[in-house]
């Protein structure tokens, strides 16, 4: 049997809302950049699953079709030595002449199909519509997506329409091409359930299967949901017709996410609102299994261990996807690759795993229904404009050919850590991965550490809290057990804890005291950092050390970017600014980060923690008018540094939230959010009222060219406002709640 290949997958849906479109290619951008397929070619994949959708080829009549977009890419996949898997219908409804529950749906599409091989005799593996029980759920059982019903005959209308399509199309493509195979994928989970709800887990365990079923001929009169079709209207004629002729997949696409398995509970009062449903019996509510502490997951193994017992016939994974950090995306990706290969090895017949999506999704996190520019990073990061490498897009490089992995995927997702648990939530995650508090976790798990100096500073606390987290195992070091500034300091600590990283919080803070303090300044900021540096450059460890705004002297009027040469006002700002220039010159390799105005939920050594408490208390509190700066979240930049970090970046890179700002409209604005009035106690003033000692740039504003996008400000104080225990906001606006839905591409820990 041959090795597991390496799939690849772009999100292409064009969904409908209304009379509205959604275009996932639009949104990525990859409608325009032809470029992106060589990027796919470099990661070594055989196969790609790639669009050549209804609705974009023939979006007005059946039979004017532009076929200049696809000629393009096809031939340039062609050329790449990729072979396409070209999908015909993503999530769609078809063009506006059809729908999912049309009558003459199935004919309009095979119509399509035939055109389509005719236009590409040589392309041999179609997925001709994905997902068809998935689409039909949430267009005509959810009513998300057009037409927008919600009733089972309506769900079955379009499901069997789908099904019968397919059926349609395959034999009209192989008229043309009698070698073309069919790839029939379908999100594939099982639900979970209380005893109470038995009985509706077991009809949904067999709903499950009803697209390949169909397709197999399995459903007779014998099939448990027989008299469930019939009743929501499919005639007898239609199901006998697929059972006497049917078309059977040359392949079984099964996409599986940590949230395809379901959590029924009938106890609704545990659950948020928003999870729950009915089934005109009971009310109950529908979760991810993962997230509830009771339910055990199959995982991606067990599922295809079922695949594979139900149909005699090849399976692929067709979508492997997390919405998550980088290293959470590697372990998912890891652990389907893993389970296909084991099962391969056992004789199952796996045949490949897809990584989804190459380039990211967008607004899925609403299930398409709203474009709010929800960006998940896939394998390649588009927040920059065009698509770059990250660690995913390193990792699939390696996998075909048993490269080292990098230590952290020795780790279990957080899928498999006790932190997955939300009903009921922990009072705290158990899970510790300060290897000097839980000893036996190094040598339990193999994994060397990440070192992170400045223990007692709100930065060094951060990143260990969010290594917690995350699943990073780390050491957390003060002064005392690493002085950066002290060589034989630095070379015991990397010789001690061997780690594969380190990250430099410590630092001299005190920015008008460094003014008279210039020697111990220099000291703790360029001297240190550069140590630091030549430590890590002899023994090939990646090193993280932060730089600020204050490196410029706020002339320039609009937000500096990392091109900008430093011209620093004072002390503190020189000894950063030399700190950049040293460090990369030692080390080129080095990840430099500058940010500003730091804002968290973990302490109160913040400004807007400083604001909102005075303005609570109708207390005066002054803050300057005229001074710009750019608020950054401390745990939005420790989740991208450590994400920059495992993409190998280096140089200098900007972090801070999105949004410019002086302090008194940062405060306001805070304040506003929290549901308090500023005004009469909010009292902007010159930054002459303050008399300090440091010069400070009037503009320190900080913008990127790079693809270090974060939040936006007020985003970032909502989320700050929700987690935080400040004692204010009477009223807080709600969240904004995602539908409920079985499936969801958007999950992270």
């Amino acid at each position: 049997m041959a090795n597991i290949e390496l799939w690849g997958g772009v999100e292409c849906t064009v969904n409908r809302v209304g009379e509205q479109y959604f275009d996932q290619l639009v949104q990525s951008g990859h409608a325009q950049r032809i470029s992106d397929l060589d990027l796919f070619a470099e990661l070594g994949i055989q196969k790609i699953r790639y669009p050549v959708l209804w609705e974009s080829v023939a979006p007005d009549q059946p039979d004017q079709h532009d076929w200049t977009w696809a000629t393009e890419r096809l031939t340039r996949l062609r050329e790449l030595g990729i072979e396409p898997i070209v999908g015909l219908l993503h999530h769609g409804s078809g063009p506006r002449y059809t729908s999912l529950v049309d009558e003459e749906f199935p004919q309009k599409f095979a119509q399509y199909a035939r055109a389509v091989a005719q236009q590409f005799p040589w392309v041999t593996y179609y997925t001709p519509i994905n997902e068809p029980l998935t689409t039909a759920r949430f267009s005509a059982l959810y009513g998300l997506w057009y037409p927008h019903a919600k009733d089972d005959a309506s769900f079955l209308k379009a499901l069997l329409n789908q099904v019968v399509a397919t059926k349609l199309a395959m034999q009209a493509i192989r008229e043309i091409n009698p070698n073309a195979k069919l790839i029939q994928t379908d999100d594939l989970g099982f639900s979970h359930s209380t005893p109470a709800l038995q009985y509706q887990a077991a009809f949904e365990n067999h709903r499950r299967w009803l697209s390949w079923d169909l397709l197999c001929g399995k459903v007779d009169r014998q099939h448990p949901l027989w008299q469930y079709l019939r009743h929501g209207q499919v005639p007898e004629a239609v199901l006998l017709d697929l059972v006497a002729n049917p078309c059977p997949p040359d392949v079984i696409g099964v996409n599986y996410y940590v949230t395809s398995e379901r959590y029924l509970d009938e106890h609704i009062i545990d659950y948020p609102w928003h999870t729950h449903g009915s089934n005109h019996q009971q009310r109950y509510a529908d979760v991810e299994a993962v997230r509830v502490q009771a339910a055990n997951p199959l995982g991606a193994q067990k599922i295809l261990e079922q695949v594979c017992e139900r149909y005699d016939l090849p399976v692929a994974v067709t979508e492997a996807h997390l919405c998550c950090t980088r290293e959470e995306q590697m372990r998912w990706l890891a652990e389907v690759w893993d389970s296909a290969s084991f099962l391969q090895k056992q004789g199952k017949n796996i045949v490949a795993v897809t990584a989804w999506t190459l380039l990211g999704a967008y607004d899925w996190n609403s299930l398409l229904t709203q474009q709010n520019g929800h960006y998940e990073v896939g394998v390649f990061d588009l927040k920059g404009g065009v698509p770059a490498r990250t660690a995913i897009s390193k990792f699939l490089s390696g996998l075909t050919t048993n490269q080292e992995r990098h230590p952290l995927l020795k780790i279990a997702g957080w899928w498999k850590r006790a932190c997955r648990s939300e009903y009921p939530p922990l009072a705290e995650c158990p899970e510790v991965w300060d290897i000097r508090a839980a000893p036996k976790l190094t040598k339990r798990t193999a994994v060397p550490p990440l070192l992170i100096t400045g223990a007692t500073g709100t930065l060094g606390r951060a990143f260990a809290r969010i290594c917690d987290l995350r699943g990073i195992p780390y050491v957390l070091l003060t002064r005392q057990d690493l002085n950066i500034a002290e060589a034989s300091s630095v070379e015991k600590a990397l010789i001690k804890f061997k780690p594969w990283a380190v990250i430099n919080a410590a630092g001299y803070v005190r920015v008008d005291e460094a003014e008279q303090e210039p020697d111990a300044c220099l000291q703790g900021n360029t001297a240190g950092p550069v140590l630091l540096a030549q430590a890590c450059q002899a023994r090939g460890i990646g090193l993280v050390t932060f730089s600020s705004d204050l490196v410029f002297d706020g002339e320039k009027k609009s937000p500096y970017t990392e091109e900008d040469q430093p011209r620093p006002l004072n002390v503190y700002g020189r000894s950063k600014a030399q700190a950049e220039e040293q460090v990369l010159a030692v080390m080129p390799e080095a990840l430099v980060i500058r940010t500003s105005a730091f804002f968290g939920p973990w302490d109160e050594h913040n400004f807007v923690y400083h604001a909102l408490r005075a303005i609570s208390r109708q207390s005066p509190f002054q803050a300057a008018n005229d001074v710009v700066i750019t608020p950054t979240y401390v745990p939005d930049l420790v989740n991208a540094t450590l994400d920059l970090l495992l993409d190998g970046e280096s140089g200098i890179w900007h972090l801070a939230n999105q949004g410019s700002y002086t302090w008194a409209e940062l405060a306001e604005l805070a304040a506003r959010l929290a549901g308090l009035e500023p005004s009469p106690w909010l009292k902007p003033v010159p930054k002459e009222s303050f008399q300090w000692p440091a010069a400070r740039p009037a503009y320190a504003a900080l913008g990127t060219t790079k693809r270090a996008i974060l939040p936006g400000v007020e985003d970032a104080l909502n989320r700050y406002l929700r987690v935080t225990e400040f004692p204010v906001r009477p009223s807080l606006p709600p969240q904004e709640e995602e539908v409920p839905v079985e499936k969801r591409l958007s999950a992270g820990a």
